[in-house]
């Protein structure tokens, strides 16, 4: 009789276990997902780069919670309103959980599919993608609450069931479906493998979950099978949860790339992490002779070390992103046009680093460059970037380059240039070899490590962009 009241009532040993379980589940989740935010100090980006993690953790708890609420784990001396079977059963376990957490992973497969199959960007953007893809859940969940079929037990007769447990399977038939669509695609950081391996994982979780669920909305006149059922439904959940998220993002940010254990060291740059040769590094092959402020800046801007040097004084002026997008438009150029998804990556890093609106670096085009980028039929396309950069170009020399060419960034410039000539003729008459080990890279010549200390008042009123 004890064992009976433990079913029905619930407080059983076995749901404080599942609690657990649950709660350590969740909280390594969250720790998995604030990681590189608060160790790698990675910046938090806009889009559904961010978002779609973020709906992921939001239906994580609420399908945990949901079934912690719905199927009896703690036991409660009286009834609320709060613990509406509805509530929780319906809306909370079905559209606000288990149907949020598989639409936000369609949600990223169907990226995956229109970005590197298509090659273009989503016709339909996230945020409105989801709810179509969530709409179905809701009109179900909608009917079930109109008709009220649930008993005082949260449970559903055998012609509610079966429906129910049909679209839980719709779902999961639906992403391994856009999953298979993209298998072809040699992606450059295993997005596919981690997708099918997290697949394989939650669909096991998906049938042993869905069997418990079935047992457990039909059975519920035996006690023990209700004990173990739900205990299996919420360790399984968690387990699913965990998978999901582990599945890598449709777009790989530098902080997943660089928390890879496997790789030896942390990308700095979109262009290291896709290997694009001399990536961020000064080399001794750079020019060496001085420079003409009369020749084009684009021209100039070809020279790494002026380059660098200019980017920095943009920097100080607090308009470096003209800069910037100039040297990454430049990184792609040097990725060979039949290496497609290379480019893709590279293309979609510029466009959500620059283009889209509210980025933290959004350059200053036309709409109407913009918008030819945005709607590009082909995003590995050589000359994709080329309207936007001629603007960019134009903008520098109206906003930057007078200012430049008197600033303390371009006297230590040509110093260095100076020094660097002295020490080639020096070599060439001594025979002198200085190992690239060594020379490659100095203090201030690191791209990443700008002298901050020029950073002082020399950008005129005409620098604000």
């Amino acid at each position: 009789m004890a064992n009976f009241k433990c079913a029905v009532k619930g407080g059983c040993p076995t749901d404080y276990v599942a609690v657990t379980v649950s709660i350590l589940s969740f909280i390594l989740l969250l720790i998995w997902s604030i990681f590189p935010f608060i160790v790698h100090k990675v910046p938090r980006t806009k889009g559904s780069g961010f978002w779609i993690p973020v709906i992921q953790v939001v239906a994580s708890f609420n399908l945990l919670l949901s079934i912690m609420m719905s199927h009896n784990f703690f036991k409660f001396e009286k009834s609320h309103w709060w613990q509406s079977c509805y509530l929780w059963a319906v809306w909370g376990e079905g559209p606000l959980g288990f149907g949020l957490l598989l639409s936000s992973r369609i949600t990223q497969a169907f990226q995956l599919y229109f970005i590197f199959v298509k090659r273009r960007l989503p016709l339909i953007r996230s945020f409105l993608l989801i709810p179509l893809i969530l709409l179905p859940w809701i009109i179900g969940a909608a009917v079930i609450h109109i008709k009220k079929p649930l008993s005082n037990r949260c449970h559903m007769s055998v012609q509610w069931t079966i429906p129910v447990v049909c679209l839980h399977a719709l779902y999961v038939v639906t992403l391994v479906g856009v999953t298979a669509a993209v298998h072809h695609i040699e992606f450059r950081f295993d997005e596919l493998r981690d997708l099918w391996r997290g697949i394989l994982v939650s669909s096991v979780s998906v049938a042993v979950w869905v069997t418990a669920y079935i047992l457990n909305e039909i059975h519920d006149n035996i006690s023990w099978l209700q004990v173990v059922s739900r205990f299996l439904l919420l360790v399984l959940a968690s387990i699913l949860v965990l998978a999901f998220f582990s599945i890598s993002s449709s777009q790989p940010l530098l902080s997943q790339i660089s928390l890879r254990r496997r790789e030896s060291r942390e990308f700095r740059t979109m262009g290291q992490a896709l290997g694009i040769p001399d990536s961020g590094v000064l080399t001794q092959s750079e020019p060496i002779s001085r420079v003409d402020p009369n020749e084009p800046l684009d021209k100039l801007l070809l020279n790494k070390k002026l380059r660098q040097s200019f980017m920095g004084f943009a920097d100080s002026c607090l308009a470096g992103e003209s800069v910037h997008f100039f040297d990454e438009v430049h990184e792609l150029s040097k990725i060979s046009e039949h290496d497609c998804v290379r480019r893709i990556y590279m293309a979609r890093h510029i466009i959500e680093k620059y283009m889209v609106a509210g980025a933290a670096m959004e350059i200053n085009i036309s709409h109407r460059s913009k918008q030819e980028i945005l709607s590009t039929s082909d995003l590995a396309r050589a000359d994709l970037f080329h309207n936007a950069l001629n603007e960019i170009v134009h903008l520098m020399k109206t906003n930057l380059a007078k200012d430049y060419w008197s600033s303390m960034f371009f006297l230590k410039f040509q110093e260095e240039c100076d020094m660097r000539c002295n020490g080639y003729e020096l070599e060439q008459m001594t025979g002198w070899n200085y190992s690239p080990r060594l020379s490659s890279v100095h203090g201030t010549d690191d791209p990443f490590h700008h002298d901050h200390l020029l950073k002082n008042s020399e950008c005129g009123n005409d620098t604000d962009s």
